[in-house]
């Protein structure tokens, strides 16, 4: 037993001698003098780089005409063109699923002022979503139950990829009047 210790310290003395002469040791840091330092002797203001005086900021958020979700920028998509957008996410696989929003239909920050954070990202599900959904037209249908239900709600469509757990598409497919 005591020939197994001395022999696993005689060991690991060895190998710490080894890893000792493996690392350089430190010598602390270099001298600040031996760096260049550069000191911009001109003070005056007019040195500052300028643009010629001409100085156009680009709004990037408008407050009135908010843009929703995708293809908000597009004039409201008619029947047709929503069906084939339904027609599109049923192609993928993608089982469809509707939302809708009464009180704002777009991200906005009212309770919380950290970065990251939005309210108005959560929107309330209406119904189940649509599993085993082959027909446009039936998802068509339930987005106009949800407009009479709820006339004043923003109403948009999901696709959701239950393979991948993950939403792959999201659209206004309606937005209340004045909107």
């Amino acid at each position: 037993m005591a020939s197994s210790v001395m022999s696993t310290a005689t060991v690991a003395t060895g190998a710490n001698a080894a890893q000792a002469s493996m690392v350089a040791p430190f010598n602390g840091l270099k001298s600040a003098a031996s760096f260049p330092v550069t000191r911009k002797q001109n003070l005056d203001i007019t040195s500052v780089a300028s643009n010629g005086g001409k100085v156009q900021c680009m709004q990037v958020w408008p407050p009135i005409n908010k843009k929703y979700e995708t293809l908000s920028y597009l004039p409201d998509l008619s029947d047709e063109q929503l069906l084939k957008e339904i027609e599109y996410l049923l192609q993928k696989g993608w089982v469809p699923c509707l939302e809708f929003e009464i009180e704002h239909g777009f991200v906005y920050r009212e309770h919380h002022r950290s970065p990251g954070y939005y309210d108005g990202r959560y929107w309330t599900m209406w119904k189940l979503p649509m599993f085993g959904c082959t027909d446009a037209t039936q998802v068509l249908n339930e987005v106009q139950e949800a407009q009479k239900a709820y006339p004043q709600a923003w109403v948009r469509i999901i696709g959701f990829d239950n393979v991948r757990q993950v939403q792959c598409v999201s659209f206004i497919a309606y937005k209340p009047e004045g909107y």
